[in-house]
């Protein structure tokens, strides 16, 4: 894949992030066409995946506060449609900052989440990378918003690089780390995660053995729950109510509620809900910050129409590679798989869908033993005449590339990730590996 896969065709960087802008005036036409272009939005991403429902209304709260950091003029912003190549973005959750205190005040405003999103150039596979908060790795020279300029550390937790100098040297340093271009940047606070589980209306997850976790006030029996709110926080919080303890173990819980809230998104009770639709959008604009390079309408839609046609199997979540059996500065801490991690970029670079190893571990998961069928491909009628060998048929152009078709049996497949690579795709039903603290 070329470098242009993971560029944005805007120059802006994440030297800044949309917030604390000076209200404009109000222009009635300008309102008016604002309306009309969300009401259009509506009907462009219906279809798509949890980022897709989440960005299309962000613009109407996000512009009124965001900062021109360009110095352009715009033109360079694309048209609505699908975004031209591939797609970096990275999602930052915060640990306190301007979320709501009663979750913990510190001296220190920590990304306890960090995720990268590739889409690949010719749209047809996503990835989701979670890096562990505790992965030791060398944090390069950051300018915070004051222009405090915070040294280059030669190992440190990555979770402490937006207190070194906020969202954009998570970015850089996630870049350094992964050699990919990340144009693309949103941060979320606890209160956003609260306010979108309600907007949805809940998403249901499935505990294989009971969690308890004092240090996050979380109980659940097994079986299935239906999370929301306060809830759905604890349950993504918890580590050390599931798996290990550790913060690996919840990397793979997270990814059973991620995996389970893209299907949810996806699914006709939702895209057919106005009400949800909207409370997502309005919960994702109320609760996040945005890179000034994202903080675009035309280019938040154009993201969400990449994503729109991409199949469920073939949205992977996985782990970023590593260990906590280290000595030293590693003690207690992740140490990167240097080795496994340049195979798994290599991919993402080359915009190779990724395939997990059936040998890898998920320490906070197990699949899912109720899980539904999967549908089978539909075969023909016994009573009916074989039909005529035909060539395939062309799907109708409607401006998204149709889904890559799943391989034929005996066909090659693509090599397997290291087996130290854990995850998921987002069609696969997972359960939280509970364990009582």
């Amino acid at each position: 894949m070329s470098d242009r896969s993971s560029r944005s065709s805007s120059p802006n960087r994440i030297s800044g992030i949309a917030r604390h802008g000076r209200l404009k005036r109000s222009n009635p036409m300008l309102a008016l066409l604002k309306g009309f272009a969300l009401v259009l939005a509506v009907l462009l991403v219906s279809g798509g995946t949890i980022a897709a429902v989440a960005l299309w209304n962000i613009d109407r709260t996000i512009q009124s506060r965001s900062i021109d950091i360009s110095g352009g003029d715009g033109d360079d912003v694309p048209s609505i449609g699908e975004f031209d190549g591939g797609v970096n973005l990275l999602l930052v959750g915060s640990d306190s900052g301007e979320g709501d205190p009663s979750y913990g005040t510190r001296d220190a405003e920590l990304n306890d989440v960090t995720m990268l999103m590739h889409i690949s150039e010719d749209h047809s596979n996503a990835v989701v990378v979670s890096i562990p908060r505790d992965l030791i790795i060398p944090i390069p020279s950051c300018t915070n918003e004051e222009g405090v300029k915070h040294p280059a550390v030669a190992a440190d937790a990555i979770n402490m690089t937006l207190t070194y100098g906020g969202l954009s040297c998570t970015v850089a340093t996630v870049e350094q780390l992964t050699g990919l271009e990340i144009p693309f940047a949103a941060k979320i606070e606890f209160s956003g995660v609260i306010e979108m589980s309600n907007a949805i209306g809940g998403v249901p997850v499935c505990v294989a053995e009971p969690i308890r976790d004092e240090k996050t006030d979380l109980e659940l029996s097994a079986g299935e729950h239906t999370l929301q709110g306060k809830e759905a926080l604890q349950f993504l919080r918890t580590r050390h109510g599931v798996g290990d303890g550790s913060d690996l173990g919840r990397i793979s819980n997270q990814q059973v509620f991620l995996s389970s809230l893209v299907r949810t998104v996806k699914s006709s009770e939702t895209l057919t809900n106005p009400a949800k639709l909207y409370g997502l959008a309005k919960a994702a604009a109320d609760n996040m910050s945005l890179s000034t390079s994202l903080a675009n309408y035309d280019t938040m839609v154009s993201i969400a129409l990449t994503l729109r046609d991409i199949p469920l199997e073939k949205v992977a979540f996985v782990q970023y590679p590593g260990t906590t059996d280290g000595t030293g500065i590693y003690t207690n801490r992740v140490k990167p798989l240097q080795a496994d991690a340049d195979v798994l970029f290599a991919k993402i670079r080359a915009d190779e869908p990724v395939a997990l190893s059936p040998d890898a571990v998920n320490i906070g998961s197990v699949p899912d033993p109720n899980a539904p069928a999967q549908t089978p491909a539909a075969t023909p009628d016994a009573a009916a005449p074989a039909p005529e060998a035909s060539a395939p048929t062309v799907p109708e152009a409607t401006g998204t590339p149709a889904p890559v078709p799943t391989a034929d049996a005996g066909a090659p497949t693509e090599a397997p990730l290291p087996s130290s690579i854990s995850g998921q795709t987002a069609a696969e039903y997972t359960c939280s590996a509970g364990r009582l603290d």
